[in-house]
């Protein structure tokens, strides 16, 4: 080894330890920005409802959900200039930023101001995606899949007790002049700006400047060939599309989100149409989504370890099936409570199996210098494909029903089955 190699290498901060400090404020990061992103959903489309009408109000979680997908591009870039630490702050920020812009506009009544600030108030859930991938820049391969789903499992704090902030939110600013439906964002607000100063000042040394460092190509796969010359989201497709299993674990994510955003966005209208009075509504359709958030969150560390001791293809395997269960459960259940519950959670369960085993296949299939790049084309394809079903599935629904919104949302699945079986079949006859 020659000098100024030993002298870099001897540079490089212990692995082990920077790993440990990374996974433990990503956590605490997740938990608290979860909460900021959950408080102000919770009451996003009744606000929009409020100020323009009840007919576009599902355009709130949609314009969140777009601003996430395409803020994942800038968030992308940041990464690959500057680190994880200033990427996930900046995501933050710009939610914080569209947090006020939502306050903003349910003072002064401009609904244009208010979608302007939900797309940007997706921010943080870029941000809570992006933080999944950063906590695998160090992490050895052979536990990808747990440190991966650590992170995502962290997000089921947030999403119960955000909810349940809301209505002690909405009532303590009142004295101010912001009205009920808004101040829950100014919690956001706070939460976020918080969150981004933390990450900006505490994830030193950075994770991915620190794999970079010391060179750790131990997680990527030998036969992946990318150009070198461009690390950005264009070189990433074609290394993508280039290579088998990156292929698959882009389209498992993919595949899962629009399965599980299609159908859980109608679970409720579903549900209202039952004939219910509207507590009722409002009590089943609590009950409901709770239990399917705890199927996406709650059990992502168990994904993770079958991810990694059982292997991805399988994982994601499982995860189609589970995904085929939920429809066959939400669709035959008609108005029956329980069994729309147990369809949600199974949804729940497969969009969890397919984004943890997609995500760590992805990653562990790129080289170190286009990982970042590929991470957040993942992102960017599952948000768009997220938002795309989520607006789709209300025309579905009101011209041929809910059943037939299931049956579609199974479909859908065939091409990311055949995807999967190939690839098992494949390796199998490398083997």
């Amino acid at each position: 080894m020659t000098e100024p190699a030993a002298l870099a290498v001897s540079a490089v901060p212990n692995i082990a330890d920077v790993q440990r400090r990374t996974l433990r404020l990503l956590f605490v990061s997740q938990v608290a920005g979860g909460v900021g992103v959950a408080i102000g959903m919770s009451v996003g489309a009744l606000l929009a409802a409020d100020m323009a009408s009840v007919g576009v109000s599902g355009l709130a979680q949609s314009a969140a959900v777009m601003g996430a997908a395409l803020l994942a591009v800038p968030a992308t870039r940041i990464v690959q200039r500057h680190g994880r630490g200033p990427s996930l702050a900046a995501a933050y920020l710009a939610a914080a930023l569209g947090s006020f812009l939502v306050v903003a506009a349910s003072m002064i009544g401009s609904v244009s101001l208010l979608f302007a600030g939900l797309f940007v108030f997706g921010g943080g859930t870029t941000a809570g995606l992006q933080a999944r991938y950063a906590a695998v820049d160090l992490a050895p391969p052979a536990l990808y899949g747990r440190h991966l789903s650590l992170i995502v499992w962290a997000t089921t704090i947030g999403g119960v007790v955000g909810p349940n902030l809301a209505s002690v939110a909405g009532t303590s600013l009142s004295g101010y002049g912001i009205p009920t439906l808004a101040a829950p964002f100014v919690f956001s607000t706070a939460l976020f700006a918080l969150v981004a100063m933390l990450l900006f000042v505490w994830l030193r040394p950075d994770p991915l400047r620190v794999a970079r460092s010391a060179g750790m190509a131990r997680g990527a796969d030998v036969t992946t060939t990318a150009p070198r010359a461009g690390v950005g989201m264009r070189a990433a497709l074609g290394a993508v599309l280039a290579h088998r299993d990156a292929r698959l674990g882009i389209a498992a994510t993919a595949a899962g989100h629009v399965v599980m955003v299609g159908v859980m966005a109608m679970t409720p209208v579903h549900i209202r149409s039952g004939g219910h009075a509207p507590a009722d509504t409002l009590r089943i359709v609590g009950v409901v989504l709770s239990l399917h958030v705890a199927g996406m969150y709650a059990f992502a560390p168990v994904m993770g370890w079958l991810s990694d001791r059982v292997g991805r293809r399988p994982v994601i395997l499982g995860g189609i099936a589970l995904l085929l269960a939920a429809c066959a459960a939400a669709g035959t259940a008609g108005h029956d409570s329980t069994r729309l519950a147990v369809g949600l959670v199974l949804l729940g369960l497969g969009w969890s199996a397919t984004m943890v085993a997609g995500s760590a296949l992805l990653s562990q299939s790129m080289s170190p210098e286009l990982r970042p790049s590929a991470q957040g084309l993942s992102d960017l394809v599952m948000g768009l494909a997220g938002a795309s079903a989520g607006a789709l599935s209300g025309v579905v629904v009101h011209a041929f029903g809910y059943p037939t919104l299931t049956l579609v949302a199974a479909l859908t699945t065939a091409p990311l089955a055949v995807l999967a079986l190939a690839a098992t079949h494949g390796r199998a006859r490398i083997s």
